[in-house]
């Protein structure tokens, strides 16, 4: 069959465009579903699902926490019901001293510093799985202990405020309102009798 010049060159146009089309198909990246945002090079990169926090560890008992951390540190604070911490003399390397109140950081620092130290520590008795020294659980979810726990932190922060007032009236009055906070709870869950069961039954009511 006969095919006119002008015919002929009209398909063989019609065929360049079309495997030009095809190319630059092919070359094209791909769509994703309807609504979906574009793949390509610039494209925000797939939201991320948030980092899991690790776990609280638990290290020390109830009792050492009392004898590391609460213990020293109400006894700078009561140390300044009787001596004004800014006549403190530093020891003479202070940076190694073993009192806090005539350490690099001592005189009203110190106070201020034992006190937050206290509130602080009043979180870590809300940490699950910390025990008693005899193994029982720390009775962290019973409504009294809660309260004790608020009366602790409220009592560390009358503290790091007297410290911070330079007053000595105001440590007086702190100091007060940490052995308070302290006999609230060791009345109920530490000062056992034989025959309440003596240390076996510390943590129980």
């Amino acid at each position: 069959m006969n095919i006119r010049t002008p015919t002929f060159v009209t398909l063989v146009i019609m065929g360049f465009a079309v495997l030009c089309v095809a190319i630059v198909s092919a070359q094209a990246p791909a769509r994703g579903p309807a609504g979906s945002a574009p793949q390509g090079r610039g494209a925000a990169a797939p939201a991320r699902a948030p980092a899991r926090s690790a776990p609280q560890q638990v290290h020390a008992n109830l009792l050492q926490v009392m004898r590391g951390i609460l213990f020293p540190n109400s006894n700078v604070i009561f140390s300044a019901q009787t001596q004004d911490p800014a006549g403190v003399k530093k020891d003479a390397d202070a940076t190694a001293s073993v009192n806090p109140l005539a350490g690099m950081y001592g005189g009203w620092e110190a106070i201020e510093n034992s006190g937050l130290a206290m509130a602080e520590a009043a979180n870590l008795l809300t940490v699950p799985g910390r025990v008693c020294s005899n193994g029982k659980p720390v009775p962290s979810q019973n409504a009294d202990w809660q309260q004790f726990v608020k009366g602790l932190r409220d009592a560390g922060m009358a503290a790091y405020k007297a410290g911070q007032s330079k007053n000595m009236d105001m440590v007086v009055e702190a100091a007060d309102t940490v052995t308070t906070a302290c006999m609230n709870c060791h009345d109920v869950y530490r000062e056992k009798t034989p025959k309440q069961g003596g240390l076996a039954a510390r943590c129980t009511k």
